[in-house]
């Protein structure tokens, strides 16, 4: 080859290797991560689960999220808000963290310190870490999102929608002026702040068509606008910033009641009621955030994760969810468990793929942490031994594998061990919570007896169901003449003696919200030092049913 010919090919050579380099920065880079999550949305109401325009509520930006990703069809939460946020944070089941309940405003405590979160996780593989939106996690300092390894939280929301209408003479004009005095004294609004700084609040939280921020106040209605403004803002500081990852959790108020559509989207539904209108602005919002992830170029380099905090409430017309289960938000049925989910990554994910593995919330930290390229911590922030309950769902997501979950524990507030149980495709039904099952939703308008105390009764012999065949739970098929599945207790007795034997190893902490519930009793009391030493000493054992 003659020296013109070699000075000629040199710059060839040249770009040929940095057109490697580019591609090999591109695979080593850690994706970002974006969730989105929303509030208490039915299984059903979404285009891509058969809602959208079909219930009076078109979905177009979820439907493209479904159409470019990866829908899940057995993607569970826990039946109420703040336990199924906490296992969303920490991967773990509430009942290990304490947080297995809804806090009122002014009872301070929340999330413990030592509690690993998606954040705090996420930090440790160097990513930027963002909240704004529904926390519901506690109202103490240190259980904010700004103490919770997010670099910053801005529009941050410590309660349920509702909790900001307690103060409101014009929704309960009967309010002793004691009480409400004292609601409006210790209910927090708007909370933004840095890391390491005091969280300050921005403005209060009335339930008024109010939009007055630089008055003080604003209402329920208005509370998503800022926090798709805060998530955009977000988006776009970080693309100033490109080899640095992000984890971005954008955590709308929508579509919890009460529901009170934005002014500009009210009757812009199809159905033209509150709850409709409220997911078309819960669509159009989460369109919003993905339209500017697209523009800024960010979303080839992004796991996008869409999902919900638990099961629908069905039971106020119009204003509440759809499911196809039988069950509400509260129960350990499948309505008030089983939630939409959508997953988008370019390159990683096939597009319109529909999902049935056995998934859930607590996977999103097993999940993040793989993506990241860390493992998860030996132990929490006390550097005690911790637990987790997440499974990478990396497999599923790019159909390099199938998931390894093959079984869901269902809990209510004060369980210790799940009230029910699904193994591949059988659940048993223990805490029928409920009035012993009776209908809820559509078939007990108003009753809401899903909703009514932790349990109506602990069976000793459930009710088992087969999730492929009987999805709504209406055939109990433990012990029939004709389809006797006693069996299936072996399957569910060695899950459940599994998870068992973990609090012994690893105790969960204490409750984080207690509220009077009824009587202790004294065999209660004087059996509790008995069970804790036998767990210890003899470790745990569940007998196998007799049969009939």
């Amino acid at each position: 080859m003659s020296c013109m010919s070699i000075y000629r090919c040199l710059p060839l050579a040249i770009i040929a290797f940095l057109g490697f380099a580019v591609s090999a920065h591109a695979e080593d880079k850690k994706p970002n991560i974006l969730l989105i999550v929303s509030d208490d949305t039915g299984f059903g109401d979404l285009g891509p689960y058969g809602g959208g325009v079909g219930r009076g509520m078109p979905t177009p930006n979820i439907d493209r999220m479904a159409a470019e990703g990866m829908t899940f069809f057995s993607f569970y939460a826990q039946p109420s808000c703040t336990p199924g946020r906490a296992a969303m944070q920490t991967g773990r089941i509430p009942n290990r963290s304490g947080m297995t309940t809804v806090a009122f405003q002014g009872q301070g405590g929340g999330l413990p310190k030592a509690e690993w979160t998606l954040g705090s996780v996420l930090k440790t593989a160097g990513y930027q870490t963002y909240f704004t939106g529904k926390w519901h996690l506690g109202e103490a300092d240190y259980a904010l999102p700004n103490a919770h390894g997010y670099d910053e939280m801005e529009h941050c929301f410590l309660y349920h929608c509702n909790a900001y209408t307690y103060g409101d003479p014009t929704w309960f004009p009967d309010m002793d002026p004691k009480l409400r005095e004292m609601f409006d004294k210790v209910t927090k609004g708007s909370m933004s702040g840095k890391a390491g700084e005091p969280a300050k609040q921005d403005w209060k939280v009335n339930g008024q068509y109010v939009d007055t921020p630089e008055k003080g106040v604003v209402g329920i209605p208005f509370m998503d606008k800022y926090v798709e403004q805060s998530g955009i803002k977000f988006l776009e500081q970080a693309a100033k910033n490109p080899e640095k990852p992000f984890f971005i959790n954008v955590n709308f108020m929508k579509v919890h009641q009460p529901n009170l559509p934005a002014p500009e989207f009210k009757h812009k539904s199809l159905s033209k009621s509150n709850y409709a209108d409220s997911v078309v602005e819960l669509d159009t919002r989460i369109g919003h955030i993905l339209d500017k992830l697209r523009e800024l170029k960010l979303d080839e380099n992004t796991l996008v994760f869409y999902t919900t905090d638990n099961g629908a409430w069905q039971d106020v017309y119009p204003d509440a969810g759809y499911t196809p289960f039988r069950g509400t938000k509260g129960t350990v049925r499948e309505g008030g468990n089983r939630v939409p989910a959508i997953a988008m990554w370019p390159g990683k994910i096939k597009s319109g793929v529909r999902n049935h593995d056995i998934v859930g919330g607590l996977d999103l930290m097993a999940t993040f942490a793989s993506t990241a390229g860390i493992e998860l911590p030996k132990n929490d922030k006390e550097d005690k031994p911790i637990y987790f309950d997440s499974v990478d769902m990396t497999p599923i997501l790019t159909g390099s594998g199938k998931g390894e979950r093959d079984s869901w524990f269902y809990f209510t507030e004060d369980e210790l061990t799940p009230g029910a149980a699904r193994v591949r495709n059988y659940k048993a039904v223990f805490n029928l919570r409920g009035d012993d099952g009776q209908e809820t939703g559509g078939l007990a308008v108003d009753t809401n007896l899903g909703w009514k105390g932790a349990k109506a009764y602990v069976a000793t012999v459930p009710q088992i169901f087969d999730l492929y065949q009987d999805p709504q739970e209406r055939y109990d098929i433990f012990m029939n003449n004709y389809t006797e599945r006693t069996w299936t207790m072996v399957t569910f007795n060695d899950a459940i003696v599994k998870l068992m034997k973990t609090y012994v190893e690893y105790p969960p902490r204490k409750l984080q919200s207690e509220t009077y519930t009824g009587p202790i009793t004294l065999s209660g009391y004087q059996r509790f030092k008995y069970i804790r030493d036998q767990l210890n000493k003899e470790g745990v054992k569940i007998g196998l049913p007799t049969g009939n």
